[in-house]
């Protein structure tokens, strides 16, 4: 175990008082990309102590090379208008950046007040692409983790403390 059920809602907690400290009065539009930031959005909104909006996006990469350099296929767009708004991108994890940034530009695109990024889990060490971070919740060492909407092949999101994977699940998985 890496990080106990405990300490993600003591992390939830302290994100969200920030947030609703710094963007009291703004009725800020927290955006997530599905699936893995279900479980962080759900907290955080209940830490949140002013007035929100929220809205989701999914995207889809078209190939693994594709991936690599930051491609992605909008699948689901946001419903809500960002122009004018204070907008907050909330990410489960970052690691490479590659993503994030393609998503941030097209979201800059559309004019929003502002765009801050809150990530729960930063994974600094595959960086490619450097993103501003204005919360931050953990950094998570260059290994594979799952839990708490951190999956490996849509498995083990619903862990309520994030953990290592066994390199025998990779052999297991491989062989199956």
């Amino acid at each position: 175990m890496l990080i106990s059920p405990e300490e993600l809602q003591r992390r939830v907690g302290e994100i969200g008082q920030a947030i609703s400290r710094d963007y009291a009065g703004q009725n800020p539009l927290l955006i997530g990309v599905l699936k893995g930031v279900v479980f962080f959005m759900a907290d955080l909104l209940r830490a949140i102590t002013i007035p929100i909006e929220v809205d989701f996006i999914a995207v889809s990469n078209y190939s693994p090379e594709a991936s690599q350099r930051g491609v992605v296929r909008l699948v689901k767009d946001l419903e809500l208008p960002i122009i004018g708004r204070h907008v907050l991108f909330v990410e489960d994890v970052i690691d490479t950046g590659l993503t994030l940034n393609y998503i941030l530009r097209n979201l800059q695109a559309r004019q929003p007040a502002s765009l801050e990024v809150c990530v729960l889990f930063d994974k600094s060490e595959h960086r490619l692409i450097d993103i501003p971070l204005k919360y931050k919740g953990f950094d998570l060492p260059n290994r594979f983790a799952v839990g708490y909407g951190l999956d490996y092949r849509e498995r083990y999101r619903n862990l309520p403390f994030v953990g290592l994977l066994k390199p025998a699940v990779f052999q297991n998985a491989a062989t199956s």
